[in-house]
């Protein structure tokens, strides 16, 4: 994957000069799972989240999809904010797992805007890069899912870790769900894995108010390797 092409500010940028995307609006990507999960609590968290992003003025990019969680936070944010709110992001493959759709397409009065890719490199390039040239408390933020949203939410803390990308990284722990990521974590800074202050790149929240709460306080780590990913 080509990484630079997410870059939009080197690391000393992020921590000195004010950033060029100040006048812009949040953006906050959204990672979680196209299942509904077996609590009635991820649904309730999903719904939540795009209450707090509706009160905030917050846009929403996720993976475009239009069940489970996904379909949640779309469907709740394009019902409360309108479809220019929510932008989803599919590769094309994907498209006949949705059922929500209308002449062959997700419907955006529905779930939002939608933009089909052609695959999963290129979907998760774009959503980063639509955060990065966010305003203020752009961010990204994990609610529960399975494997594809833990591969998402560890690339985007790598890429922090990197200095690809300077925005915040939330776990939004709901029941108990990150807990043992969280406690990973911990071990691996505790072993001599990740330094101290790279261990602070993933903060927990435990509601929707405090993510928003969390990602417009985020400071980036000063242990984050100085590494230039402009083009040459």
């Amino acid at each position: 994957m080509t990484l630079n092409t997410v870059a939009t500010q080197t690391p000393s940028q992020d921590q000195a000069a004010p950033s060029p995307n100040a006048s812009k609006g949040t953006v906050i990507c959204v990672f979680c799972g196209s299942n509904p999960g077996t609590s009635p609590a991820h649904l309730a968290a999903a719904r939540s989240l795009a209450q707090a992003f509706h009160n905030h003025k917050i846009s929403l990019v996720y993976g475009g999809g239009t069940a489970g969680l996904m379909g949640e936070v779309a469907r709740t944010l394009t019902k409360l904010s309108g479809p220019s709110a929510v932008h989803g992001v599919i590769p094309e493959a994907l498209l006949d797992l949705e059922r929500q759709t209308r002449s062959g397409n997700i419907d955006e009065e529905l779930y939002g805007r939608t933009t089909v890719v052609s695959d999963m490199h290129t979907r998760k390039n774009l959503m980063a890069k639509e955060v990065t040239e966010g305003g203020p408390g752009s961010g990204f933020v994990a609610l529960s899912g399975g494997y594809g949203t833990l591969e998402e939410l560890m690339e985007v803390i790598t890429w922090n870790q990197l200095g690809i990308h300077g925005k915040g990284v939330v776990a939004f722990n709901v029941e108990g769900y990150y807990d043992g990521l969280i406690q990973w974590v911990r071990t691996a800074v505790s072993a001599g894995f990740i330094s101290p202050g790279n261990g602070g790149i993933l903060v927990e929240a435990l509601d929707a108010e405090e993510v928003v709460t969390q990602l417009r306080e985020y400071r980036v780590s000063e242990d984050r390797f100085k590494l230039d990913w402009s083009q040459k």
